[in-house]
């Protein structure tokens, strides 16, 4: 059990035996104690004043001498005020750090087959156009909170939008063609969206059968998705369709009349058709205007194809949550579509996440395609690459490695540069990205926390296994150890607040914070050089151990760490 849960139900059975009340968990508030008193943790004794008709410094001294005779954890108490300051005795600390050692993924939660799902859409690149520094903000972040999610114990499946349009109503198009022997709404007695739904699923199912033969036949999977007859067809006819064969555009034109006449809000009375033939839904009782979703010749606006995706992919999976990651100029367009999804009853329209980030500027101003500051990708992560084998050269970092492991390096340390610096920032502000802030190997940057990571690997490697034969839990700690005990411990609470607030920039601030509580403990006390085995047993553990949660929570940043630097 954690100490803060230990304290919790030790405070409760307090209550009961002092005062003869029942108190609920959530009234026991546990925080931090505040770096200028004594103690560990603090509880706010406030909620048991009226219990115990007592003021509220003997309400804290009476709780805080029960819990010191009843509770292992504790061990002295100071008062100052309503506040109950926690000393935590030695072995419960030694006990959290052997629970933290034995599990490899401490502080995240594993999902299973029960656990919620949740789809997170990001990317959605143009194909006409190259990625820029602000699709790779976007990348990050989707990729980053998809992590996330689930090491907070969900399920995730991550999906991306590619800006060709028509590939969905071709697969449905060419299933149709195959196997619908001229199947309609009316012979059928099936709605139009929903007939269109059967072919797309059909589609799916004999494309990921060839996919599974192709496999079969020695094909490499991501080649088979490939090179699959039925997605090579899909395509072509994509490339008609944008050419304008007037058989395919036929085709098309019938089948989304299907789609149109079966619209699914139309048929409810949700949205209104208006003498032009366009369809409108009416937002004015949220406080919106009214929204176009089909224009008056037919053609779909971002909105009706963001409905029919949605639709699509509740075909494909049981979703319980739905997050988009998307600039923050798109908001108004998710208010929107979390209404209109809402009313077309999808459970998770209501609840959708619109994961709202804000423009990344450079140092001499916003990036702007006509006047060519706009940061390429690609040339961006070269940058950065060729910045970070720069910078080791002549920080000395690279004197005793080859050539092929130099070039591992820079690229570990330069993507953990571009990635770190911007995913810890608040993802709704705008940021400033600094190419060279962001390599410096000092202060809240990727590559200081990759340096810290490597230079406890090696102090690990030159250990060997001198910490294997002694027990851990009889030893005295110092006040820099239980700290760092104390700040590895909240990796757990650092995870599920990001879960919920949706910020990798937490993870990002609590990796930094561990490494600056772990370089501070460094400086003040040798691993290595100290003389009592036992001590040294403690420490060899404790270094091993936020290595590994530096580890850990870089990972969920999509951050590697290098061995060596």
């Amino acid at each position: 059990m954690k100490i803060e849960q230990q304290i919790q139900s030790a405070a409760q059975a307090a209550v009961k035996a002092l005062y003869g009340q029942d108190v609920p968990e959530k009234m026991v508030q546990l925080q931090k104690t505040r770096s200028e008193f004594e103690g560990s943790l603090t509880l706010v004794v406030f909620p048991f004043v009226k219990m115990a008709r007592k003021s509220p410094e003997q309400t804290a001294q009476e709780i805080g001498q029960y819990l010191v005779d009843h509770c292992e954890a504790v061990s002295k108490f100071n008062v100052v005020k309503g506040f109950l300051n926690l000393s935590i005795s030695d072995a419960a600390w030694l006990n959290l750090l052997q629970d933290i050692d034995q599990d490899d993924h401490y502080g995240e939660r594993p999902a299973d087959e029960s656990s919620p799902l949740v789809m997170i859409e990001y990317s959605s690149p143009n194909t006409n156009k190259p990625l820029h520094l602000g699709h790779v903000r976007n990348n990050l972040l989707g990729w980053s909170l998809a992590q996330i999610m689930q090491a907070n114990g969900n399920r995730v499946v991550k999906t991306n939008i590619v800006n060709d349009r028509g590939i969905h109503i071709c697969k449905s198009m060419l299933a149709w063609l195959k196997w619908g022997n001229g199947e309609t709404p009316e012979s059928s007695g099936k709605k139009g969206d929903h007939l269109i739904g059967d072919y797309y699923v059909a589609f799916d199912k004999h494309y990921r059968d060839e996919v599974k033969q192709l496999v079969a036949q020695g094909m490499d999977e991501e080649q088979a998705k490939q090179e699959a007859p039925l997605i090579k067809e899909a395509h072509e006819m994509l490339v008609k369709w944008e050419q304008n064969d007037p058989e395919v555009r036929a085709l098309w034109e019938k089948m989304n009349s299907w789609v149109y006449a079966g619209e699914e809000g139309l048929a409810k009375g949700l949205f209104e058709r208006h003498e032009d033939n366009s369809v409108w839904a009416d937002l004015t009782n949220e406080g919106l205007d009214q929204k176009l979703l089909l224009r008056s010749d037919g053609t779909s606006v971002y909105m009706t194809q963001d409905i029919g995706t949605a639709e699509m992919r509740f075909q494909d999976y049981p979703i319980d949550k739905m997050i988009y990651v998307v600039g923050n100029e798109q908001n108004y367009h998710f208010q929107v579509l979390s209404i209109l999804l809402d009313r077309l009853g999808f459970k998770w329209g209501k609840e959708l996440v619109h994961f709202s980030y804000g423009m990344v500027e450079l140092p001499n101003g916003k990036m702007k395609s006509r006047e060519g500051t706009v940061v390429d990708a690609d040339d961006l992560m070269e940058l950065m690459v060729s910045d970070a084998y720069k910078t080791s050269m002549e920080l000395g970092k690279f004197d005793d490695m080859t050539e092929e492991e130099r070039r591992e390096i820079a690229r570990i340390v330069g993507m953990g540069a571009l990635k770190y610096f911007i995913l810890k920032v608040d993802a709704r502000k705008n940021m400033l990205f600094n190419p060279e802030e962001s390599i410096d190997f000092n202060g809240n940057t990727g590559p200081f926390i990759q340096y810290t990571y490597a230079r406890i690997r090696s102090i690990l490697r030159k250990a060997g296994n001198q910490n294997s034969q002694f027990s851990i839990l009889n030893s005295q700690l110092s006040e820099k150890e239980v700290e760092l005990i104390q700040k590895m411990s909240e990796y757990g609470a650092a995870v599920e607040q990001a879960g919920k607030d949706y910020s990798p920039s937490g993870i990002a601030n609590y990796c930094y914070e561990l490494t600056k509580v772990f370089n501070q403990f460094y400086h003040d006390y040798s691993i290595l050089n100290e003389p009592d085995a036992e001590k040294k047993a403690v420490r060899l553990v404790l270094a091993r151990n936020v290595a590994k949660i530096i580890k850990n929570s870089m990972a969920l940043l999509g951050i590697e760490v290098p061995e060596r630097m």
